[in-house]
This record gives C-alpha cells, sequence and structure tokens, in this order.
C-alpha cells in the first residue's frame, strides 16, 4: 500500500469522523489532549497507589468514549435544531475540559504533586 493511499485513507476517515463532532477546531483539541492527560495520570496515580485495575481502567475509558458521545449529540442538536449556531457544541466542550482539568488535579495530588490550596 502506498503512502498516498494510506494518508487519502486517513483523510476521509479523520473527515468523516471529523464532522460528527463539528470539526477539529481547537477547543477539541484541547478537549482531545485534556482527556488523554487525564487518564495518563489515573493511571500513573493508580500504579503509585498499587491500586492499578483493569475493570477501573475500562470504566475510565468508557467514561472518555460518553464524553465524546455527548459532544457528537451536542453538534448534531446544534446542526439541526438550533440552526448550525455551535453554542451547545461549545458549552459541552467547556464543561468536559474544565471537569477533566479539575480530574488531572485530584490526580496530580494523588502523585503528591503540591497543588495550590
Amino acid at each position: 500500500m502506498g503512502t498516498d493511499t494510506i494518508l487519502g485513507s486517513t483523510d476521509l476517515v479523520m473527515s468523516g469522523v471529523g464532522g460528527w463532532f463539528g470539526g477539529f477546531d481547537g477547543l477539541f483539541h484541547a478537549l482531545v489532549a485534556f482527556v488523554v492527560a487525564d487518564y495518563v495520570s489515573g493511571v500513573l496515580a493508580a500504579v503509585s497507589e498499587r491500586r492499578l485495575s483493569s475493570s477501573a481502567g475500562f470504566r475510565g475509558i468508557s467514561r472518555k468514549i460518553l464524553i465524546f458521545t455527548f459532544v457528537c449529540f451536542a453538534h448534531v442538536l446544534d446542526a439541526y435544531a438550533l440552526g448550525g449556531s455551535g453554542v451547545l457544541r461549545t458549552a459541552t466542550i467547556f464543561f468536559y475540559i474544565s471537569n477533566e482539568g479539575i480530574s488531572l488535579i485530584e490526580n496530580a495530588t494523588r502523585l503528591g504533586l503540591p497543588v495550590p490550596a
């Protein structure tokens, strides 16, 4: 398989997926970064506490998938019920970025990092 074929296929898939989420703008990239950082910090905290569990990890991944599902729903509602304003999608992404940020701080505390009170 040639490089052009792989890149073309990747572009096609990402365009389709991006359509469901309302595009890959800066907010969406920030959400992805926060979700990944929260999951990794949660795994590191569980390892440091010697409480690493595959069932807890699966539950965490399930939560992350649900976050992106809600972003998708918000985009669909924006596009088809609210006239394409993007307000609901933006609010949903901001909510989950802040939620993941709080979780990151909690994981940092579990790892022994000093956090401002």
